[in-house]
């Protein structure tokens, strides 16, 4: 009889970065913070992890991140002001974004070392069990969410799932890409991986896109890594030497994926959720209208 694969319960969301592609929006405001439509970007990826039946999220802060730990906290005076002028509606909206006690945890990452060395940061309140991990600045919009579909594909497969989609050959260069060994429909048996490859040598078009589960191995790996690309420490890297004793699933998921830590990304991705909005999507439609 085959043992199922451990449950997934925690999540790491690295948010120590400073928000540079997005400067100067993000001198004073984290950038998962700024908001898409009428709630920060922080919420979707929450909403997205809770979906997925993740019971703990693990947030790696840089300096200058407290307001990311009470956006997810009680604001007394605003909350006691809307139940004071009656508007219900919006208190319910914010009450249902709070953490649960003991759901949410915040540890430091000192210094800017790359997003190995920030899930690495997180080792001691993960534990020894798998967890997710999930880029805070990407929003992928798909029902279910993108953490949803891979966690599904883990109960099933076990061992390593990592979320990829397909980009154009020409566009390879900037991405993470995967070397698949089999396909089958959406899911790519993997054999490697490379960070950032050489214009025309990438061993696929599927690039490596923000969301992650992982086996707690990876932190002993992480714990030894060398700098690779950009002189920081390379999730990708590490993947790659953990993939040589583990199996690594790719799963292509169903979804529009929204790269709001780039300026261009964060205007897209709020004119996109603003049209799919029931209340909103006339008036945004003719704002646009208006402006073309």
């Amino acid at each position: 009889m085959t043992t199922p694969p451990a449950r997934l319960r925690k999540a790491v969301l690295p948010v120590a970065g400073l928000g540079t592609r997005v400067l100067p929006g993000t001198k004073t405001t984290p950038k998962e913070l700024l908001n898409v439509v009428d709630r920060p970007i922080l919420s979707y990826i929450v909403e997205e992890a809770r979906e997925a039946g993740i019971e703990h999220i693990v947030f790696v802060t840089g300096r200058a991140k407290q307001a990311i730990e009470d956006y997810f906290d009680h604001q007394i005076e605003l909350e006691a002001q809307l139940l004071a002028k009656g508007k219900t509606e919006i208190l319910e909206i914010m009450n249902a974004e709070l953490a649960e006690a003991g759901e949410m945890s915040f540890t430091r990452q000192m210094q800017p070392k790359g997003l190995g060395h920030a899930v690495w940061c997180a080792r001691d309140i993960i534990g020894h069990e798998p967890f997710a991990v999930i880029l805070p600045d990407v929003i992928v919009d798909s029902q279910p969410g993108a953490l949803k579909q891979l966690a599904d594909l883990y109960a099933e497969v076990g061992g390593n799932v990592i979320g990829v989609e397909a980009v154009p050959e020409s566009e390879t260069h900037k991405y993470g890409i995967i070397h698949p060994a089999a396909h089958e429909g959406r899911r790519f048996a993997m054999k490697g991986m490379v960070e950032k490859p050489p214009q025309g040598t990438a061993p696929s078009n599927m690039s490596i896109s923000g969301r992650y589960i992982l086996q707690p191995e990876i932190f002993d790996i992480l714990e030894n890594q060398t700098p690779g690309a950009g002189g920081e420490i390379q999730l990708t890297d590490a993947m790659g030497r953990l993939m040589q004793s583990q199996a690594f699933t790719a799963y292509e998921y169903e979804g529009v994926t929204h790269d709001c830590g780039d300026k261009i990304g964060l205007l897209r991705a709020n004119v996109a959720l603003a049209l799919k909005r029931p209340d909103l999507k006339d008036a945004a439609r003719a704002a646009l209208q208006s402006l073309l």
